[in-house]
């Protein structure tokens, strides 16, 4: 899959600015595939200004047209492009650390509404709102001029949007509270959201904000096994549940819980299983 974020961070082919481990960019895509893997250690937002792209993950997908905004936390997903017209988006790759230094701002100087369920999504559909449109056309204005922004306004610009999404949705609000509450991502939830996607163990542990070695370590204090056994076990526990609830094929259901190649995934299915998953889909017929 392709490191996202590492891309953006980067590429100088892009109108972008940088702060710290924050990245926002006018981003028109130069991918030809019409389905891809990406992930990004940074959660990020997506404005869509032309064209159309699907955003699928393990929980549900996305598709998004002119006007159109998501936030997607730090993860996997697969994009499917479409190429009727040419997709161009606003993209901001926030900081964990800029989320907890503008929630302390504001938990400081006002009550939030902040809702339930707040670790339960991949992905976030925004509702328009004239502030929203508002600020995205101002951002448009720094990412086509010559000159950079000083600093201190791009963080101002940054906190802006972060504070719009306060204000109109008490799902986020509260999500973002509970990154005040920890330094680092949680690594069940992290793996929970991501184990079906084709992610070297390198790339969880960067997902998760951990060196390799601190991500092994408190992988097995977690799970009480490797990470490599682990993510094989949960794949195939994953493909038994889609077996039995779709009528999917066995290949796209390979495909689909991480495995490259289904000779692979048979035998794999089989020794965890105890049966072939063709012949486990029979036997549910019984």
């Amino acid at each position: 899959m392709l490191n996202f974020y590492k891309i953006v961070k980067e590429n100088l082919n892009f109108n972008r600015f940088e702060f710290k481990e924050t990245v926002c960019l006018e981003y028109t895509c130069p991918i030809e595939a019409e389905e891809i893997g990406i992930f990004s250690r940074n959660d990020y937002i997506v404005y869509v200004l032309s064209g159309k792209k699907t955003y699928k993950t393990l929980h549900g997908e996305w598709t998004l047209e002119p006007g159109q905004t998501l936030y997607l936390k730090k993860g996997a997903e697969i994009i499917h492009q479409y190429f009727d017209d040419q997709y161009c988006m606003l993209g901001f790759f926030i900081s964990d650390e800029l989320i907890r230094e503008t929630m302390k701002e504001l938990q400081g100087n006002q009550v939030l509404k902040a809702g339930n369920d707040s670790n339960n999504f991949a992905a976030r559909p925004v509702q328009a709102s004239d502030y929203l449109e508002g600020y995205f056309n101002s951002m448009l204005t720094y990412f086509r001029g010559i000159n950079r922004p000083p600093d201190p306004i791009l963080v101002l610009k940054l906190k802006e949007l972060l504070i719009n999404l306060v204000n109109c949705d008490p799902v986020l609000t509260a999500y973002f509270i509970g990154l005040t509450e920890t330094d680092k991502p949680s690594l069940r939830q992290i793996m929970e959201k991501n184990f079906c996607f084709n992610l070297k163990i390198e790339d969880f542990a960067e997902l998760s904000h951990r060196s390799l070695s601190s991500f092994k370590r408190e992988f097995n204090s977690i799970f009480n096994e490797p990470p490599g056994k682990w993510i094989q076990k949960r794949r195939v526990e994953h493909a038994a549940h889609v077996i039995a609830n779709s009528n999917q094929s066995v290949t796209q259901i390979a495909y689909e819980s991480g495995f490259e190649d289904v000779s692979h995934f048979s035998r794999v299915f089989k020794s965890i299983i105890g049966k072939s998953p063709s012949d486990y889909k029979k036997s549910l017929a019984f």
